[in-house]
């Protein structure tokens, strides 16, 4: 598979950022923050299947790419 394209990545970053922020949030708090998190999810998805439509890639392969990247990069603790 080809290089990962950037704003994928950030993407899928910002996605799992949002995911992260429900811990320890209830009520309206968290229901707020889901709604962002899904949303972030969706444009996600849509990046992927776009950018898989367009290259002729194939989407699940290009989607894990995308998660391994984003999980790579946390794991590095030069990263942070």
């Amino acid at each position: 598979m080809a290089e990962v394209p950037d704003e994928l990545i950030r993407l899928e970053r910002s996605a799992e950022e949002d995911r992260a922020k429900l811990a320890g949030l209830t009520g309206d708090d968290y229901d707020a923050q889901l709604r962002r998190w899904r949303a972030a999810s969706e444009a996600v998805q849509a990046a992927v299947t776009a950018h898989a439509g367009a290259t002729g890639a194939s989407r699940y392969e290009l989607e894990q790419a995308v998660k391994r990247a984003v999980r790579h990069a946390q794991e590095d603790p030069v990263v942070e």
